[in-house]
Protein backbone atom coordinates (compact mmCIF):
# COMPACT_ATOMS: atom_id res chain seq x y z
CA UNK A 1 0.00 0.00 0.00
CA UNK A 2 1.46 3.40 -0.79
CA UNK A 3 2.09 5.62 1.74
CA UNK A 4 1.58 9.17 1.34
CA UNK A 5 3.72 11.28 -0.81
CA UNK A 6 3.66 15.24 -0.55
CA UNK A 7 5.15 15.76 -3.62
CA UNK A 8 2.22 13.86 -5.59
CA UNK A 9 -0.08 16.21 -4.31
CA UNK A 10 2.02 18.82 -6.44
CA UNK A 11 0.30 20.72 -9.68
CA UNK A 12 0.58 17.93 -12.40
CA UNK A 13 2.56 20.61 -13.89
CA UNK A 14 5.62 20.37 -11.30
CA UNK A 15 5.52 16.31 -11.66
CA UNK A 16 5.72 16.35 -15.13
CA UNK A 17 8.75 19.06 -14.80
CA UNK A 18 10.56 17.22 -12.53
CA UNK A 19 9.96 13.89 -14.03
CA UNK A 20 11.53 15.43 -17.49
CA UNK A 21 14.24 16.49 -15.54
CA UNK A 22 15.50 13.90 -13.89
CA UNK A 23 14.59 11.31 -17.08
CA UNK A 24 16.87 13.02 -19.33
CA UNK A 25 19.49 13.77 -17.39
CA UNK A 26 19.35 9.70 -16.12
CA UNK A 27 19.43 8.83 -19.78
CA UNK A 28 22.98 11.57 -20.96
CA UNK A 29 24.49 12.01 -17.80
CA UNK A 30 27.51 8.64 -17.73
CA UNK A 31 29.61 10.66 -15.17
CA UNK A 32 29.97 7.78 -12.46
CA UNK A 33 28.33 10.42 -9.90
CA UNK A 34 26.03 11.08 -11.79
CA UNK A 35 24.63 7.61 -12.04
CA UNK A 36 25.03 6.80 -8.73
CA UNK A 37 23.03 9.84 -7.60
CA UNK A 38 20.16 9.06 -9.81
CA UNK A 39 20.14 5.91 -8.91
CA UNK A 40 20.02 6.16 -5.36
CA UNK A 41 17.74 8.67 -5.58
CA UNK A 42 15.50 6.66 -7.60
CA UNK A 43 15.54 3.87 -5.34
CA UNK A 44 15.14 6.06 -2.57
CA UNK A 45 11.84 7.58 -3.83
CA UNK A 46 10.44 3.78 -5.47
CA UNK A 47 11.07 3.04 -1.62
CA UNK A 48 8.62 5.57 -0.46
CA UNK A 49 5.79 5.50 -3.14
CA UNK A 50 5.51 1.60 -3.17
CA UNK A 51 6.88 0.33 -0.20
CA UNK A 52 8.64 -3.37 0.16
CA UNK A 53 7.25 -3.99 -3.64
CA UNK A 54 10.26 -1.44 -4.95
CA UNK A 55 12.54 -3.54 -3.11
CA UNK A 56 11.36 -7.19 -4.45
CA UNK A 57 11.21 -5.35 -7.99
CA UNK A 58 14.60 -4.01 -7.82
CA UNK A 59 16.03 -7.36 -6.40
CA UNK A 60 13.96 -9.59 -8.36
CA UNK A 61 14.11 -7.46 -12.30
CA UNK A 62 16.30 -5.03 -11.68
CA UNK A 63 19.63 -6.84 -10.45
CA UNK A 64 19.46 -9.65 -12.59
CA UNK A 65 19.19 -6.95 -15.73
CA UNK A 66 22.02 -5.05 -13.69
CA UNK A 67 24.54 -7.80 -14.05
CA UNK A 68 23.56 -8.90 -17.42
CA UNK A 69 24.35 -5.36 -19.10
CA UNK A 70 27.61 -5.12 -17.13
CA UNK A 71 28.37 -8.43 -18.24
CA UNK A 72 27.04 -8.46 -22.06
CA UNK A 73 29.15 -5.35 -22.71
CA UNK A 74 32.55 -6.20 -22.47
CA UNK A 75 31.72 -9.47 -24.42
CA UNK A 76 30.90 -7.92 -26.86
CA UNK A 77 32.62 -4.53 -26.90
CA UNK A 78 36.69 -4.58 -26.88
CA UNK A 79 37.50 -0.77 -27.66
CA UNK A 80 39.71 0.71 -24.98
CA UNK A 81 43.51 0.75 -24.25
CA UNK A 82 43.73 -0.99 -21.25
CA UNK A 83 43.51 -4.33 -21.65
CA UNK A 84 43.30 -6.47 -18.58
CA UNK A 85 43.32 -10.46 -20.54
CA UNK A 86 42.00 -12.50 -23.36
CA UNK A 87 39.01 -13.94 -23.98
CA UNK A 88 38.93 -17.77 -25.47
CA UNK A 89 37.54 -15.87 -28.41
CA UNK A 90 40.87 -14.28 -28.89
CA UNK A 91 39.49 -10.68 -28.41
CA UNK A 92 40.84 -8.53 -25.43
CA UNK A 93 39.00 -7.45 -22.22
CA UNK A 94 39.79 -3.97 -21.23
CA UNK A 95 39.29 -2.17 -18.42
CA UNK A 96 36.77 0.50 -20.34
CA UNK A 97 34.40 -2.18 -21.86
CA UNK A 98 33.71 -3.07 -18.25
CA UNK A 99 33.64 0.35 -16.72
CA UNK A 100 30.77 1.45 -19.57
CA UNK A 101 29.24 -1.69 -19.24
CA UNK A 102 28.77 -1.35 -15.19
CA UNK A 103 27.78 2.84 -15.83
CA UNK A 104 25.13 1.41 -18.57
CA UNK A 105 23.81 -0.92 -16.51
CA UNK A 106 23.68 1.58 -13.66
CA UNK A 107 21.77 4.37 -16.43
CA UNK A 108 19.37 1.53 -17.35
CA UNK A 109 18.38 0.27 -13.47
CA UNK A 110 17.79 4.06 -12.95
CA UNK A 111 15.62 4.59 -15.86
CA UNK A 112 13.57 2.15 -15.07
CA UNK A 113 13.29 3.11 -11.52
CA UNK A 114 12.38 6.83 -12.50
CA UNK A 115 9.76 6.03 -15.18
CA UNK A 116 7.84 3.48 -11.81
CA UNK A 117 7.55 6.24 -9.69
CA UNK A 118 6.29 8.22 -12.57
CA UNK A 119 3.37 6.16 -13.41
CA UNK A 120 2.50 5.78 -9.56
CA UNK A 121 2.85 10.31 -9.41
CA UNK A 122 1.73 10.94 -13.02
CA UNK A 123 -1.70 9.03 -12.95
CA UNK A 124 -3.96 9.58 -15.80
CA UNK A 125 -5.97 12.19 -14.86
CA UNK A 126 -2.52 14.44 -14.86
CA UNK A 127 -1.93 13.73 -17.82
CA UNK A 128 -5.22 14.08 -19.29
CA UNK A 129 -5.22 17.93 -17.44
CA UNK A 130 -1.87 18.35 -19.05
CA UNK A 131 -2.25 17.41 -22.52
CA UNK A 132 -6.18 17.06 -23.06
CA UNK A 133 -6.34 20.64 -24.94
CA UNK A 134 -2.95 20.45 -26.65
CA UNK A 135 -3.19 16.97 -27.81
CA UNK A 136 -6.54 15.57 -26.69
CA UNK A 137 -7.15 12.38 -28.93
CA UNK A 138 -3.38 11.33 -28.19
CA UNK A 139 -4.10 11.95 -24.26
CA UNK A 140 -7.60 10.28 -23.82
CA UNK A 141 -6.23 6.75 -25.97
CA UNK A 142 -2.87 7.02 -23.69
CA UNK A 143 -4.81 7.75 -20.52
CA UNK A 144 -7.55 5.10 -21.36
CA UNK A 145 -4.57 2.08 -22.37
CA UNK A 146 -2.87 2.73 -18.87
CA UNK A 147 -6.69 2.71 -17.24
CA UNK A 148 -7.89 -0.43 -19.08
CA UNK A 149 -4.49 -2.63 -18.06
CA UNK A 150 -4.90 -2.85 -14.13
CA UNK A 151 -9.05 -3.11 -14.98
CA UNK A 152 -7.69 -6.44 -17.46
CA UNK A 153 -5.42 -7.86 -14.92
CA UNK A 154 -8.38 -7.35 -11.83
CA UNK A 155 -11.39 -8.93 -13.97
CA UNK A 156 -8.58 -11.55 -15.30
CA UNK A 157 -8.00 -12.59 -11.81
CA UNK A 158 -11.96 -12.83 -11.09
CA UNK A 159 -12.61 -14.70 -14.22
CA UNK A 160 -9.50 -17.21 -13.53
CA UNK A 161 -10.74 -17.46 -9.59
CA UNK A 162 -14.49 -18.42 -10.95
CA UNK A 163 -13.24 -20.66 -13.42
CA UNK A 164 -11.04 -22.12 -10.24
CA UNK A 165 -13.81 -22.95 -8.04
CA UNK A 166 -15.77 -24.66 -10.75
CA UNK A 167 -12.91 -26.97 -11.48
CA UNK A 168 -11.60 -25.30 -14.44
CA UNK A 169 -7.83 -24.27 -13.90
CA UNK A 170 -4.91 -23.60 -16.13
CA UNK A 171 -2.96 -25.21 -13.61
CA UNK A 172 -4.26 -28.87 -13.52
CA UNK A 173 -5.02 -31.62 -16.07
CA UNK A 174 -3.10 -32.32 -19.44
CA UNK A 175 -2.08 -29.84 -21.85
CA UNK A 176 -4.88 -30.67 -24.28
CA UNK A 177 -7.39 -29.61 -21.18
CA UNK A 178 -5.03 -26.71 -20.19
CA UNK A 179 -5.44 -25.31 -23.91
CA UNK A 180 -8.92 -25.69 -23.97
CA UNK A 181 -9.27 -23.87 -20.63
CA UNK A 182 -7.00 -21.41 -21.65
CA UNK A 183 -8.67 -20.48 -25.09
CA UNK A 184 -11.99 -20.44 -23.09
CA UNK A 185 -10.82 -17.86 -20.55
CA UNK A 186 -9.22 -15.51 -24.10
CA UNK A 187 -12.62 -15.67 -24.92
CA UNK A 188 -14.04 -14.84 -21.89
CA UNK A 189 -11.81 -11.69 -22.09
CA UNK A 190 -12.64 -10.85 -25.49
CA UNK A 191 -15.67 -10.80 -24.77
CA UNK A 192 -15.32 -8.29 -21.71
CA UNK A 193 -13.26 -6.16 -23.51
CA UNK A 194 -15.65 -5.06 -25.82
CA UNK A 195 -18.67 -4.91 -23.90
CA UNK A 196 -16.22 -2.49 -21.66
CA UNK A 197 -15.49 -0.51 -24.61
CA UNK A 198 -19.17 -0.21 -25.76
CA UNK A 199 -19.91 1.23 -22.36
CA UNK A 200 -16.90 3.51 -22.41
CA UNK A 201 -17.87 4.56 -25.63
CA UNK A 202 -22.20 4.74 -24.37
CA UNK A 203 -20.78 6.85 -21.08
CA UNK A 204 -18.13 9.08 -22.79
CA UNK A 205 -21.15 9.91 -25.81
CA UNK A 206 -23.84 10.99 -22.67
CA UNK A 207 -21.20 13.09 -20.85
CA UNK A 208 -21.16 15.30 -24.65
CA UNK A 209 -17.47 13.90 -25.49
CA UNK A 210 -16.15 15.36 -28.42
CA UNK A 211 -19.68 18.84 -28.24
CA UNK A 212 -18.59 21.99 -29.43
CA UNK A 213 -17.45 24.18 -26.34
CA UNK A 214 -17.74 21.03 -23.86
CA UNK A 215 -15.88 22.07 -20.76
CA UNK A 216 -13.73 20.04 -18.68
CA UNK A 217 -13.63 19.71 -14.63
CA UNK A 218 -10.60 19.73 -12.45
CA UNK A 219 -9.39 19.45 -8.90
CA UNK A 220 -6.02 20.86 -9.89
CA UNK A 221 -4.80 24.44 -8.90
CA UNK A 222 -1.88 26.23 -8.71
CA UNK A 223 -0.66 27.35 -5.64
CA UNK A 224 2.23 29.28 -4.06
CA UNK A 225 3.93 25.93 -3.29
CA UNK A 226 3.70 24.99 -6.83
CA UNK A 227 5.20 28.28 -8.12
CA UNK A 228 8.26 27.82 -5.91
CA UNK A 229 8.80 24.47 -6.79
CA UNK A 230 8.44 25.09 -10.20
CA UNK A 231 11.27 28.06 -10.08
CA UNK A 232 13.41 25.81 -7.87
CA UNK A 233 13.10 22.58 -10.75
CA UNK A 234 13.76 25.55 -14.09
CA UNK A 235 16.58 26.85 -11.69
CA UNK A 236 18.25 23.59 -10.96
CA UNK A 237 17.43 22.09 -15.09
CA UNK A 238 19.11 25.26 -16.35
CA UNK A 239 21.57 25.18 -14.06
CA UNK A 240 22.69 21.74 -15.08
CA UNK A 241 22.22 22.42 -18.76
CA UNK A 242 24.22 24.91 -18.98
CA UNK A 243 27.22 22.63 -16.90
CA UNK A 244 26.70 20.43 -19.16
CA UNK A 245 27.51 22.14 -22.17
CA UNK A 246 30.19 23.63 -20.50
CA UNK A 247 31.93 20.18 -19.42
CA UNK A 248 31.54 19.87 -16.16
CA UNK A 249 29.23 16.73 -16.29
CA UNK A 250 31.43 15.72 -18.96
CA UNK A 251 32.42 11.95 -18.99
CA UNK A 252 34.32 9.40 -21.55
CA UNK A 253 34.77 5.41 -21.26
CA UNK A 254 36.63 5.71 -24.65
CA UNK A 255 39.50 5.12 -25.47
CA UNK A 256 40.56 6.44 -21.86
CA UNK A 257 38.10 6.87 -18.61
CA UNK A 258 38.43 10.83 -17.69
CA UNK A 259 36.27 13.44 -17.22
CA UNK A 260 35.34 16.09 -15.02
CA UNK A 261 35.69 14.86 -11.37
CA UNK A 262 37.42 17.40 -9.33
CA UNK A 263 37.07 21.77 -9.03
CA UNK A 264 34.14 24.17 -7.85
CA UNK A 265 32.40 24.37 -10.67
CA UNK A 266 31.89 19.83 -11.71
CA UNK A 267 31.09 19.73 -7.66
CA UNK A 268 28.62 22.30 -7.40
CA UNK A 269 26.40 20.52 -10.08
CA UNK A 270 26.56 17.33 -8.91
CA UNK A 271 25.02 18.51 -5.59
CA UNK A 272 22.51 20.49 -7.39
CA UNK A 273 22.13 17.17 -9.07
CA UNK A 274 21.74 15.53 -5.79
CA UNK A 275 19.24 18.19 -4.08
CA UNK A 276 17.33 18.28 -7.92
CA UNK A 277 16.78 14.22 -7.36
CA UNK A 278 16.14 14.95 -3.77
CA UNK A 279 13.13 17.14 -4.15
CA UNK A 280 10.48 15.08 -3.47
CA UNK A 281 12.06 13.06 -0.39
CA UNK A 282 12.89 16.75 0.88
CA UNK A 283 9.58 17.82 0.57
CA UNK A 284 8.34 14.93 2.41
CA UNK A 285 10.75 15.25 5.09
CA UNK A 286 9.52 19.16 5.21
CA UNK A 287 5.27 18.36 5.34
CA UNK A 288 6.51 15.58 8.38
CA UNK A 289 8.67 18.07 10.41
CA UNK A 290 5.52 20.40 9.96
CA UNK A 291 2.88 17.99 10.67
CA UNK A 292 5.20 16.82 13.80
CA UNK A 293 5.45 20.79 15.20
CA UNK A 294 1.55 21.11 14.96
CA UNK A 295 1.02 17.93 16.66
CA UNK A 296 3.18 18.79 19.15
CA UNK A 297 1.33 22.65 20.24
CA UNK A 298 -1.95 20.71 20.42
Amino acid sequence: MRTYDAFSGCHPLVNFLYFALVLLFSMFLLHPVSLMISLGCAFAYARVLKGRKAVRFSLLYLLPLLLAAAVVNPAFNHAGVTILTYLPSGNPLTLESILYGIGAAIMLAAVVLWFLCCTVVLTADKFVYLFGRIMPVLSLLLSMTLRFLPKFKAQFAQVREAQKCVGRDVENGGLLRRMKIAVTLFSMMVTWSMENAIETADSMKSRGYGLPGRTAFSIYRFEKRDRALLLWLAACGGYLLLGWAAGGLSWQYYPVVKGALTGMFPVSLQVVYLLLCLTPLILDAKEARQWKHLQSNI
